[in-house]
């Protein structure tokens, strides 16, 4: 019995300097598993980083699947290394692979727009993807700075506003709320 697939795919973009964005992509293939429509989600510039979403994909497995795609430490904007060039470009091929092979009704691109602005991976090669996509593959792309481009070709953009937030007051990441 062939499962059910999505129609008709949008491209969504989460953007801001507020806290939320893959929050929200995550929140949104919870919400499609539930469905039983298939997620995968590429993390760009994190790799090795213990998070409670990686314990979920696990359980809810085949219909989430999370590959982080770089290092445990932070990219420097300024200064990138060469490796983060290199892991980022890795997940360019292996995100254009998941769009085009026809297996997942849902890809997440988390961070790439941070990658486009650090200049990681280039713009065009994020636009050309967006242009390949298949018409039943919804694609979010989460990340700041999201490229006025980008947001020219999505379907829907939110942008997640800074307005109070604990680490101003010291409090440190969590485990089960930031990581």
């Amino acid at each position: 019995m062939a499962r059910k697939r999505l129609s008709r795919g949008l491209i969504q973009v989460y953007t801001g300097n507020g806290k939320g964005k893959t929050t929200a992509a995550l929140g949104l293939a919870f919400r499609a598993a539930g469905h039983g429509f298939k997620t995968f989600i590429i993390q760009f510039m994190k790799g090795s980083i213990e998070s409670g979403e990686l314990e979920a994909a696990k359980i809810l497995a085949p219909y989430l699947t999370i590959r982080q795609m770089g290092r445990e430490s932070l990219v420097r904007r300024e200064n990138p290394d060469p490796e983060d060039i290199k892991l980022v470009h890795e997940a360019m091929i292996l995100a254009r692979e998941v769009i085009l092979g026809g297996e997942y009704d849902i890809v997440v691109l988390d961070e790439i727009n941070v990658a486009v602005d650090f200049g990681l991976i280039q713009k065009e090669k994020v636009l050309k993807l967006l242009d390949e996509r298949p018409s039943n593959v919804e694609l979010i792309l989460t990340g700041r700075y999201a490229a006025q481009e980008i947001i020219d070709r999505a379907d829907l953009v939110t942008e997640m506003a800074e307005i109070k937030h604990y680490y101003q007051r010291g409090i440190q990441s969590r485990v089960g709320i930031e990581k």
